[in-house]
């Protein structure tokens, strides 16, 4: 590609992922009103926020396959119909065992579309740009995530139909938006099981847990948070209002988590975020106010989100260690994701029904805490890459 069609689809990705993200954080200022609604357990709501994430549990190694196999457009195209139709699906109905289908449809769909996107980029741009290519990619689904709690609050007042009907054309539009651009260049297929040995890698797995672990407890704070937000008073502007302030500051923190990444190595940024990340979660129900547990939530979001880019760096730069391709390398980020996610949503949801919001949060805050403990043992830090 030339330098104009590899901005044409820096832009077209971004766009894919941030619409992508959005519709995915669009659900938590609606969570009070559809638990009272639908009579919902938080269990149930934990199953509610997590089915976007088993979508793309299910759907991480057939994306990846499919980027390979038939191309990123192709991959693309399923991804954008699978959004559009599940998203018109979670807009008209009121039966929560639909609304569950939708949530895990639009998952499958969102597993395609980065996996295609991202897979497209690392196609075409050169290696030592490939840090820069993911970041930029992750900051438009941070920024997506920073606009979903606006479309949640819309939706809450103008009523769900209206609001995510209209992400059809969104889709329709993505779609001619792909179609439009330049044929990618070709990526090297790899054999399923090439990729399912990389799983024994050291490396490979940590970096896939250290993608896991702030999913785990993002999951549960998307769950347990607007619930306990609407225990404490906030309504849901409010509650859109703390999301949407804490993803703004994890959008604004993560280009010089990125740089800190690249100058300082991947472990100190992670390691930074182990420790905030741990005493973050401590004080999830410590508040009594819905301002001070506001603060709280982005105090927390701003641990968590030092994870990410230097997370998926780490992976991305192992899987080119052992001739894993970056669309392999990119399912086994949405299959790590997606994993945390189930694991904080449902299980966060269904453990804080039976014992109580501070065990769930005191267990993620644990994990934290062992794992910065692991990374600092002398032969696992001089075994990690620097």
């Amino acid at each position: 590609m030339n330098p104009r069609e590899l901005r044409l689809l820096f832009v077209v990705a971004g766009a894919i992922v941030f619409v992508d993200t959005m519709f995915y954080a669009a659900v938590a200022p609606l969570l009070p009103s559809l638990s009272r609604e639908l009579h919902l357990s938080k269990a149930s709501a934990g199953v509610l926020t997590a089915g976007y994430a088993i979508g793309t549990l299910v759907g991480a190694i057939p994306g990846g396959l499919l980027a390979e196999r038939a191309g990123p457009r192709v991959t693309l195209y399923t991804g954008l119909g699978l959004m559009g139709a599940s998203s018109l699906v979670f807009g008209l109905v009121d039966n929560i065992i639909l609304l569950d289908a939708a949530r895990v449809v639009q998952g499958f769909g969102g597993a395609c579309t980065w996996a295609g996107a991202l897979a497209w980029l690392v196609a075409e741009v050169p290696v030592q740009r490939r840090g820069s290519a993911i970041g930029g990619a992750l900051a438009a689904g941070i920024g997506g995530a920073l606009f979903g709690p606006v479309i949640g609050t819309l939706a809450h007042a103008l009523g769900r139909g209206p609001v995510f009907s209209a992400v059809v054309v969104l889709a329709a539009v993505l779609i001619a938006a792909v179609a439009s651009l330049p044929a990618p260049s070709p990526l090297p297929e790899h054999r399923p099981t090439r990729l399912l040995d990389q799983l024994r890698r050291p490396v490979i797995v940590l970096s896939m847990w250290l993608v896991a672990l702030p999913a785990i407890a993002s999951g549960t704070m998307n769950v347990l948070g607007p619930l306990r937000l609407s225990q404490l008073g906030a309504g849901a502007a409010g509650i859109g209002a703390t999301f949407l302030i804490a993803a703004a500051v994890e959008a604004a923190m993560s280009p010089a988590v990125g740089q800190v990444s690249d100058r300082r190595g991947r472990i100190l940024p992670l390691r930074v975020g182990l420790a905030v990340s741990a005493v973050a979660l401590l004080l999830f129900t410590v508040p009594q106010t819905a301002i001070l547990l506001a603060v709280v939530i982005v105090f927390e979001t701003v641990g968590l989100g030092t994870f990410w880019a230097p997370a998926m760096a780490m992976l991305s730069d192992a899987a080119d260690s052992y001739g894993v391709s970056q669309g392999y390398a990119m399912a086994l980020i949405n299959l790590a994701w997606a994993a945390g996610q189930v694991t904080g949503a449902g299980g966060g949801g269904a453990l804080a029904k039976a014992t109580g919001d501070a065990v769930p949060f005191a267990i993620a805050a644990a994990l934290c805490a062992a794992t910065l403990g692991l990374m600092l043992f002398r032969p696992v830090r001089t075994a990690l890459p620097r």
